[in-house]
């Protein structure tokens, strides 16, 4: 794993115990519109959690599904930063498959259940569920990360 970069945020939350902070230093990067982002590992799956606040709403007062897709998506690298395969940089998306089951409830944090289901020496290959409330499955996903290339010389 390379070292970490000094714009990326991965530290103990202090009032999360065993949870940590997660996303850019940079707040005027994308992963701020999603407002503040927790993980931890928990056996072989990642938690990440946000809580969805009016901004991520649509018309009828659920989480939009663009934000929806956006924390999935975000979720996959906070999930592989904990798992220890990835830090910050130039990793990337490659897919994203979502299934939508319910509407998110604003106010009330949701929950990406994250699990690594293969590593190559490039991809990783993800799967999970988000829970709100007592784990109301809202959607579930797949997804693949291809890792950061190695540094040119």
């Amino acid at each position: 794993m390379t070292e970490p970069k000094p714009e990326f945020l991965y530290e103990e939350h202090p009032d999360h115990p065993g949870w940590m902070k997660w996303g850019f230093k940079d707040e005027t990067r994308y992963t701020a519109f999603l407002g503040e982002m927790i993980v931890r590992r928990d056996g072989g799956r990642a938690r990440v959690r946000m809580t969805p606040e009016r901004r991520h709403s649509n018309l009828a007062n659920v989480v939009h599904g663009g934000a929806m897709l956006g924390f999935i998506d975000v979720s996959l690298f906070a999930a592989a930063r904990s798992f220890g395969l990835i830090t910050a940089g130039t990793a990337v998306t490659l897919d994203l498959n979502t299934h939508f089951i319910g509407g998110g409830r604003i106010g009330e944090p949701l929950e990406a259940e994250v699990e690594l289901l293969r590593e190559t020496g490039r991809l990783l290959f993800l799967r999970g569920v988000v829970l709100q409330g007592d784990r109301e499955v809202v959607a579930e996903f797949s997804g693949t990360i291809r890792k950061p290339s190695a540094p040119r010389n």
